[in-house]
């Protein structure tokens, strides 16, 4: 009597073979000789009790009963290969990501804290770059990238939408030009932010100036920096008058640290959005991480 689960070997033997029609090329994935799976498939046949094969001088050819039985046990095969990671994920205490420089070190980084008290067995790996990741190629869970949200194969959703307005220092209120009209800003340093990438509507200075109407100033003076952290930091040390994004500077604003001296902003097309493949949507570890950075944003927007 053929027994109700065939042996494991045999029928992953008979899915390659299957798939490949060939004992050879089926040997080359399984690393054994043809004659080899051929054993495994004629003990597979013995258990069913079923010819799977049809054995011809220079092919191989699925009976009906193989040909009905293939798709099942890939579906088979696939169910308990999704189960082993689910297995695995549910014990991996790291998720690996990927972010741009200024998102992990003025938006992510000082939220930390908030997410490790909340999810302790959940270590981040956090590296930075402003590249689009392979996932094919490099070890990563999952990335938050700069643009417009078009990634062919991923799960995709934005985390944040951006404007840009000018910030400064406190101090730069106190001297003999303090910033009432953006006129003013003639006799003030402009600090320049570089990490605009392809964005065309990032606005620079000119832009800005233009959008508010003021003339006689030169818009391609003063330093210039990348990442936007680290204009962030020259506006903080006084330096001189920064564009800056929106995210990245609401604790500084909120601290006193910088100032907002004139209201005018403007948004940008380009947001920050998730990205991780598709498949691996049922992942704990990358849900946990989503659902935490959706929390903090309506937080964010709650108390704005």
């Amino acid at each position: 009597m053929a027994r109700q689960i065939p042996p494991l070997n045999p029928l992953r033997a008979f899915e390659v073979a299957a798939r490949l029609l060939s004992f050879t090329k089926a040997g080359e994935e399984l690393f054994v000789t043809p004659s080899a799976v051929s054993h495994q498939i004629k003990v597979l046949e013995d258990s069913l009790g079923v010819a799977l094969f049809i054995r011809q001088a220079k092919s191989l050819v699925l009976t009906s009963a193989g040909q009905a039985y293939l798709p099942e046990v890939q579906r088979a095969f696939k169910q308990i290969a999704a189960a082993t990671q689910r297995l695995h994920t549910h014990h991996l205490s790291v998720l690996k990501i990927n972010t741009p420089p200024t998102f992990a070190v003025k938006w992510l980084i000082p939220r930390m804290a908030r997410f490790m008290a909340a999810n302790p067995t959940i270590d981040l790996k956090v590296s930075t770059s402003a590249q689009i990741v392979d996932f094919s190629r490099e070890d990563l869970d999952l990335a938050i990238h700069y643009g417009r949200g078009v990634y062919p194969g991923m799960h995709t959703e934005q985390c944040l939408s951006v404007e840009v307005f000018p910030v400064c220092s406190p101090a730069l209120m106190q001297g003999p030009h303090p910033l009432h009209h953006p006129e003013d800003l003639k006799f003030h340093t402009l600090l320049h932010d570089d990490s605009t990438y392809t964005d065309a509507s990032n606005p620079d200075w000119a832009m800005w100036l233009k959008h508010v109407g003021a003339t006689d100033i030169d818009a391609t003076r003063g330093p210039s920096f990348w990442p936007s952290h680290l204009v962030i930091n020259a506006a903080l040390d006084g330096l001189g008058v920064a564009l800056a994004k929106k995210n990245w500077v609401t604790n500084e604003l909120a601290q006193g640290k910088l100032i907002r001296p004139f209201e005018a902003s403007i948004p940008v097309e380009f947001g920050y959005f998730i990205a991780y493949p598709e498949e691996r949507g049922d992942d704990p570890r990358i849900s946990t991480f989503v659902n935490w950075v959706r929390s903090e944003v309506a937080h964010d927007e709650a108390s704005a």
